[in-house]
């Protein structure tokens, strides 16, 4: 919605293939992601061989510590056909980016929790899971990385905390008897793409109806200290809570609300949650609000 606008797009089909194309793209950041640590342990894997092959090998060289090119959760994901025929299909992986992988490996190898981990001389499933958590939970905090994913899609570095949450979500369903591992559907369920259309469509058609709505609550408020983003929002908002009668009005509250602090202003969320309390109160006594079957929850 914000691309549509600050475009002053008046293609609204445009647009929604827009979105839809993003959400394609989101779905191949979970899958490149997963390849990630398993390139790396390909990289570790040429390095181990090459100590080998020096004139004068080490004690360690020759009987390198393979606890993680053997991590039996990394090996699942790499031998998994559900990634790889994705991967492959939509041409997915870090073959042409190196330095990025010699980079990460070293500051891997630097990293407390892998040396923590080389240490131990356990070696079980759930603690090879855990290495690979903790590999994707400090994944996050790299700016080589962030780099390198908007070189790849401006969308991408926007979606990665989402995604690592989702790679998180397929790593505690795993289990030692899995030979294959389980990857999560782009939707949870079949009505999910049409209620991002139709929640892009309502929110555009009525957005002016909408603002003026929102103008009356915030009558008080300088306006140039209103950003865009939570118009948007608020709009956003009151079409889930007119047009999906199914939703209850507190996970739409909570769910927008949330959204703000991610993508709006730090006082944003605050401002939003009072508008949206009082346009609620408001849509309640003219009947707008109708809500059915899970919505009365």
């Amino acid at each position: 919605m914000f691309a549509h606008f600050k475009s002053d797009s008046d293609n609204m089909i445009a647009s929604e293939k827009t979105l839809m194309a993003s959400v394609d793209k989101a779905y191949d950041l979970y899958f490149q992601m997963m390849l990630l640590p398993v390139e790396l342990v390909r990289y570790a894997g040429q390095r181990l061989e090459m100590a080998k092959t020096k004139k004068l090998p080490t004690y360690e060289d020759l009987h390198p510590n393979t606890k993680f090119v053997d991590n039996v959760v990394l090996r699942i994901m790499a031998n998994s056909d559900a990634v790889n025929d994705y991967a492959a299909a939509r041409k997915l992986g870090w073959e042409r980016y190196p330095d990025l992988i010699r980079t990460l490996y070293g500051r891997l190898v630097e990293s407390d929790y892998y040396k923590e981990y080389m240490l131990r001389e356990e070696r079980s499933f759930d603690e090879d899971r855990r290495f690979v958590e903790d590999f994707f939970i400090e994944i996050q905090n790299c700016d080589e990385l962030d780099d390198v994913l908007e070189e790849m899609s401006v969308l991408w570095s926007d979606d990665l905390p989402y995604i690592l949450i989702m790679i998180q979500r397929t790593l505690s369903s795993l289990r030692p008897s899995h030979a294959e591992m389980k990857v999560l559907p782009k939707f949870k369920c079949d009505d999910d793409p049409e209620f991002v259309k139709t929640l892009f469509e309502k929110s555009l058609v009525n957005y002016d109806k909408y603002q003026e709505q929102i103008e009356k609550f915030t009558s008080n408020w300088d306006v140039e200290r209103i950003v865009f983003m939570d118009n948007l929002i608020i709009g956003t908002a009151m079409s889930e809570l007119i047009e999906f009668p199914s939703i209850p009005v507190k996970v739409t509250l909570d769910e927008w609300i949330e959204i703000s602090k991610y993508y709006s202003t730090p006082g944003s969320s605050t401002f939003i949650n009072g508008v949206l309390d009082k346009i609620v109160a408001s849509l309640a006594d003219q009947g707008r609000i109708k809500k059915s079957g899970r919505g009365l929850i």
